[in-house]
């Protein structure tokens, strides 16, 4: 009787250490909130590990805290998550510019005797005043200029997206970078831990640059400069207060 217990205690365990690491999980589209996204490749990056989303959006696969998550589907902007726990997950994937939802002018019909030259039209020049004086103008006149403000658009939408990827990226900081996580790793505490968080928060660009970012390093390698620098440089420059006007 023990040896059979034994035997299903070992076939169960494996099963019961992958419930414990799964992770769950929801995707939907960036701008309409409320649909889900089918088929999205969700792969963990650590263990190499993927699945797709199923026709609810919904997601399970093998993590731990620590790992980082990589979701991509044609049409759409490559995101990344870092697991910082294990509770169910919602993540919104942005079209790519090339999925822009748009008008788009698939073709135009022009009635060619409506630009002809009218055969019966008689010459003539414009005028224009010139102080007292009459003045040809003979410069060209007439034609069709359309201007629908694209370029603008493009500019706008491009600002857009930048912004939107830079609260992503911020949102991802904030996460990450925590009072917990940094006196985990560096064992400072009060003022002090704030003074270094402060000193040396990864900027956007930084954790832009490197994906996966690896947080534990860049924090431990930044401890290691702040304890070169003497006592009175390791706080953040105060901010001049402003003389009131008397």
């Amino acid at each position: 009787m023990l040896k059979k217990l034994l035997l299903i205690l070992i076939l169960f365990a494996p099963v019961t250490l992958l419930a414990q690491d799964a992770l769950l999980g929801t995707v939907y589209d960036f701008e309409i909130k409320t649909l889900p996204l089918q088929e999205v490749n969700v792969r963990n990056l650590n263990s190499s590990e993927s699945t797709k989303t199923k026709a609810s959006g919904k997601f399970t696969l093998a993590a731990k805290v620590g790992d980082v998550l990589e979701f991509s589907l044609n049409g759409y902007h490559n995101d990344t998550l870092y697991v910082t726990n294990l509770s169910p997950k919602t993540v919104y994937l942005p079209a790519s510019s090339t999925n822009l939802k748009e008008v788009k002018i698939l073709s135009a019909k022009i009635n060619p005797t409506i630009l002809s030259p009218d055969p019966e039209a008689k010459e003539f020049k414009r005028v224009e005043a010139d102080d007292y004086r009459g003045k040809p103008n003979v410069s060209k006149a007439g034609g069709i200029k359309l201007n629908l403000g694209y370029g603008k658009y493009k500019e706008q939408q491009a600002k857009a997206k930048e912004l939107e990827e830079k609260d992503r990226y911020e949102a991802e900081i904030n996460s990450v970078f925590t009072e917990a996580y940094v006196s985990d790793l560096v064992k400072l505490k009060g003022q002090e831990l704030k003074d270094f968080m402060t000193l040396y928060r990864p900027t956007v660009g930084i954790v832009q640059a490197t994906r996966p970012f690896n947080y534990k390093f860049y924090t431990v390698q930044a401890y290691h400069k702040w304890l070169k620098l003497p006592p009175s440089q390791r706080r953040p420059p105060q901010v001049p207060k402003l003389k009131k006007n008397e």
